[in-house]
């Protein structure tokens, strides 16, 4: 699957103008001839007002190409992947706790997601904005710890208030993987394999089905038939869960922290004015793929200076004292104090029509974001509650059901991934098409009549959303320049996270045993299929800026 587009170029074009759009590499990373086809950036669409940026931008894209997709890339592919695994794996935790704690506890279950989905908003806007003020390295290696931590000290809950205030702890490192994880992988991967951000939704996946088999055994055999009799003695599966889902965490930090050595983005470094750095990152990556990079400092610095120095500076000065300065404590302050300002904001909305992508972005984020928990949050009681209907309702076959939802979804990252690249369709295409067969598919699921029925419009609907949400976290970073790109990834997961905090409201004042909530979330992903087909941006076959 390639990303390049064909172009004629004339012999006499200088390959090393910065200009000029780089040339297209093979799949091994090995440059094409003069006369062959050329990689097309983002640059060609996106007008970030910043020439410079955009001029660096594209030759660090080209010695990317050059680097190739190699040993580091597939390692990243795996430990941001882990990210990915955990953002899924978390809210379908709360969601499948959710019966037990609530026989034990006997408080109002939409309660716990409401503390959820709190602290997964607070994580989305701290570490999103964060990963462009102090970079990458930081958001990456604590918000699994953080998770993981606290996971396993819910366990221990002797209430439910003791565990709604762990839940919300635990989301705030969980609410800072998809906008620090996807940046990174995006960052790093050459331009010919861009379609693996797609792909890495399958770690998504990954999370939901692990969950489900996990919880099927532990809570499914340990857990209280009904509230009426329900100590804690005979309740131990959920916390027996929580053990299992923090220590998991904990394994995933330790190989991110102590095998995998992550290097700071190139373009993050060059976006602070650190060209030096992110000359050597490159260098670095080259090394450990097993090839040689041509990029030097002065083919950068040949293109003027860009970024703020960590001095707080515009350009100028050498980069040792700026280094010299960054450790400083008066530049620690400034730095974490520049989270609050919009230095990183603005430049998402510095043109019209990048003003109006980034609009729908936020928009089409914040109704996933309201219709996903909406529904998916509740998906184990409300099977429940219509199993008991059928006569199947048993703790058993609740979560069987949830292990056999969560295995249909993994295929389609698979498919999201081949399907963004097919030139008829695109990302856009893709996530409109899925985005409202997902709608389709959960109205379709009101009018089951038997267990069967409705587990299989679940299945159907389970496809169609991976697939839609494996395109949907593609192309939002894509749409981005690298060095706001943590904050454009915060702006819309926040949305998503504001309007997930809607949805047990909802549920806290409405009756989940009908098909209202169904309807509700059904409509409005006909809605958000409709806002995706109207992004004035297409970037299959463009590297991202």
């Amino acid at each position: 699957m390639s990303t390049t587009v064909s172009r004629s170029k004339s012999e006499g074009e200088n390959v090393a103008d910065s200009s000029a759009p780089p040339p297209s590499y093979n799949e091994s990373g090995a440059a094409k001839g003069r006369g062959e086809v050329e990689t097309v950036s983002l640059e060609d669409d996106i007008d970030t007002g910043d020439s410079i940026y955009q001029k660096k931008a594209h030759v660090l894209n080209e010695a990317l190409q050059e680097v190739g997709m190699g040993r580091y890339q597939w390692a990243l592919f795996v430990v941001t992947g882990f990210g990915y695994f955990a953002d899924n794996l978390w809210p379908i935790v709360t969601g499948l706790i959710l019966s037990p704690t609530v026989n034990e506890f006997n408080f109002n279950g939409p309660f716990l997601k409401l503390g959820q989905n709190i602290g997964l908003l607070i994580g989305a806007a701290f570490w999103g904005v964060g990963a462009d003020i102090w970079g990458r390295k930081i958001s990456f290696n604590l918000t699994l710890l953080i998770t993981g931590v606290f996971a396993i000290a819910s366990g221990g809950s002797p209430n439910f208030i003791v565990l709604t205030a762990m839940a919300s702890v635990w989301s705030i490192g969980v609410g800072g993987n998809l906008p620090v994880d996807s940046a990174i992988f995006l960052e790093f991967v050459p331009g010919t394999h861009q379609y693996l951000l797609t792909v890495l939704s399958i770690w998504w996946a990954f999370g939901q089905l692990f969950a489900s088999l996990v919880a099927w055994p532990l809570i499914g055999n340990f857990s209280c038939a009904s509230a009426a009799d329900c100590p804690r003695s005979s309740n131990q599966g959920w916390r027996y869960f929580m053990y299992t889902m923090g220590g998991l965490m904990l394994v995933l930090w330790f190989i991110r922290f102590f095998i995998f050595t992550l290097y700071e983005s190139p373009k993050f470094l060059m976006g602070k004015g650190r060209d030096e750095a992110a000359v050597d990152v490159v260098h670095r990556v080259a090394k450990r793929n097993g090839r040689e990079s041509a990029l030097t400092v002065e083919k950068l610095r040949g293109l003027g200076m860009y970024g703020a120095s960590e001095n707080g500076n515009r350009g100028g000065g050498e980069e040792g004292a700026e280094a010299k300065d960054y450790a400083t404590t008066g530049s620690a302050v400034r730095r974490t104090l520049a989270v609050v300002d919009t230095n990183h904001v603005k430049p998402l909305f510095a043109t019209r029509k990048l003003a109006y992508s980034t609009t729908l972005l936020i928009v089409l984020w914040a109704l996933i974001g309201l219709a996903f928990p909406l529904y998916n949050s509740f998906v184990t009681f409300y099977l429940a509650t219509r199993g008991a209907d059928f006569g199947d309702g048993s703790v058993y076959i609740t979560y069987r059901n949830q292990v056999i939802l969560s295995a249909i979804g993994v295929p389609g990252a698979l498919l999201a991934g081949y399907m963004v690249e097919l030139p008829v369709l695109g990302r856009r295409g893709t996530l409109s098409i899925f985005t409202f067969l997902t709608g389709v598919f959960i109205l379709a699921s009101t009018t089951a009549r038997t267990s069967d029925a409705l587990l299989g419009w679940n299945c159907a609907y389970s496809f169609t959303s991976n697939i839609m949400y494996g395109v949907l976290y593609a192309i939002t970073p894509e749409l981005f320049p690298t060095k706001d790109r943590g904050t454009g990834n915060a702006l819309t997961a926040t949305a998503n996270r504001v309007f997930g905090v809607m949805a047990p409201i909802i549920a806290l004042y409405a009756n989940l045993t009908t098909s209202v909530p169904i309807f509700i979330a059904g409509a409005i992903f006909l809605l958000a299929g409709v806002v995706a087909l109207a992004l004035p941006y297409e970037s299959r076959g463009k590297a991202s800026l």
